[in-house]
């Protein structure tokens, strides 16, 4: 079915796009596209396993936070 496509269907295809979406968003369509094609092929081929990553440690699960997170530093109360 799809060995009958040849150059005038794309070029047809092509600018129907380009009339529907617009020159300016066209571009944007096609990198979250290829963005969204990489990841399925790296989902699909295992590349990107979140098995990488180091567990975390058991002191940083028991205070709730992990050494990225942004630590908070303690409000002076004003007198009045």
């Amino acid at each position: 079915m799809l060995g009958n496509i040849g150059p005038l269907e794309i070029i047809v295809v092509l600018i129907i796009a380009l009339v529907v979406f617009g020159p300016k968003r066209l571009p944007e369509l096609g990198r979250s596209l290829g963005r969204g094609i990489r990841e399925f092929r790296g989902s699909v081929s295992g590349d990107n396993d979140d098995d990488d990553e180091p567990p975390a440690q058991p002191h940083e699960i028991e205070a709730g936070r992990s050494e990225t997170a942004p630590r908070e530093e303690p409000v002076a109360q004003k007198r009045t």
